[in-house]
């Protein structure tokens, strides 16, 4: 299966403050605008292997941060800006980003706090692809880079949490985790139900009908933490936060294997009788040739919750994620480096120009193993 991935980085200054990329979108293929102005995305092409994938990936990153550097601006690998409200980082105003704040409402603005990860992967037997997606969800826990914002604590996993539940809080049809499905004729009903009713919504706040379908359609008026995408043709998984190079490939690779195993052999739902356990799932992850069993929806919420409050501490996560064949231990989340207390604008400057140093020592790294 041919894999891709996104991933979104703050720019600063050398001061830490949040500053435009300007010209660092010209310094390598794949880098682009993002739908706010201190921020950038560097994305892959489609890869045929995990090596092939690190390559392209790193290399893009290396000519970005180099690029950047030479400008006096850093790329800083966190879920939020820490400290910064959504009053201090513009929009790059669009038909779409205008339509949405208009059709969400207020808590949209939480939106622009959120920078993260996109993991692509080709499409092939697209029910059993997003359903593995979607029990694997609170994976997200082990990349997570940013507890606070502004200024405060909010969760362990502040970004999934201002996403799903603050921002698409009024519509989360659009925004949050959706159940399993038997079937893609079944997940294209459910889209195009979502869609109607966010078409319903839109109307209801005066939105020109002609301007809000010449923006929309029902793929890419959903931003859900799992997404079919036909244009690419992908099943797309939303929910990492932007993260250290390394980690975000490591995490790329086990979820690769787990949705392979998933398209290769089918999957199992449990009926929600409690008899999917992850001390159970352990052992049959080492039976390759058997279909992967996954938790009922129940479970995956409930340990999503755990997840997006504590991390890898949240009651039942870390063996939750062992059972569908992750590797916990194999793992540094940036978040659990923050200080638990308040931030000034002072201290998050800082910890920004700290996590810039992190992604350049991590990509530093790679070229002392480079032969």
């Amino acid at each position: 299966m041919k894999t891709s991935l996104e991933v979104e980085y703050w720019v600063v200054d050398t001061d830490g403050d949040l500053v435009a990329p300007e010209t660092l979108l010209d310094v390598s293929p794949g880098v682009d605008p993002e739908f706010v102005e201190p921020m950038l995305e560097i994305k892959t092409t489609p890869c045929e292997s995990m090596a092939e994938l690190r390559e392209e990936l790193l290399g893009r990153i290396e000519r970005v941060a180099d690029a950047a550097r030479r400008r006096d601006k850093r790329l800083v690998p966190l879920a939020t800006p820490l400290s910064a409200s959504p009053a201090e980082i513009p929009y790059r105003e669009t038909a779409a980003t205008d339509l949405q704040r208009r059709i969400v409402g207020p808590t949209f603005d939480d939106a622009r706090v959120c920078a993260g990860t996109h993991l692509h992967i080709e499409q092939s037997s697209v029910a059993d692809q997003l359903n593995a997606l979607t029990a694997i969800d609170p994976a997200f826990a082990l990349v997570t880079s940013a507890s606070h914002y502004r200024g405060e604590r909010l969760h362990q996993c502040a970004r999934p949490y201002l996403y799903r539940r603050s921002c698409y809080e009024p519509c989360p049809e659009q925004g949050q985790l959706r159940p399993y499905v038997d079937s893609v004729a079944e997940w294209e009903r459910r889209l195009e139900a979502d869609y109607e009713t966010f078409r319903e919504r839109a109307l209801e706040r005066g939105v020109d009908p002609a301007r809000f379908d010449d923006a929309f359609d029902p793929y890419e008026a959903a931003w859900n933490p799992v997404r079919l995408r036909k244009a690419m043709p992908t099943v797309e998984w939303r929910s990492p936060d932007a993260a250290l190079p390394s980690q975000v490939l490591r995490l790329a690779s086990e979820v690769r294997s787990v949705v392979a195993r998933a398209d290769a052999n089918g999957t199992v739902v449990d009926d929600g009788s409690g008899s999917w356990t992850a001390s159970d799932a352990i052992v049959d992850s080492n039976a390759a040739d058997g279909p992967l069993r996954l938790p009922a929806f129940d479970t995956v919420e409930s340990i999503t919750d755990a997840a997006i409050r504590d991390g890898l501490e949240g009651t039942g996560v870390h063996q939750y994620l062992r059972g569908l064949g992750f590797t916990p231990a194999d793992y540094d989340p940036l978040a659990d480096r923050m200080p638990d207390g308040r931030l000034t604008d002072r201290e998050a400057r800082r910890l920004r120009l700290r996590a810039a140093d992190r992604l350049e020592a991590d990509l530093e790294r790679r070229r002392v193993r480079a032969p």
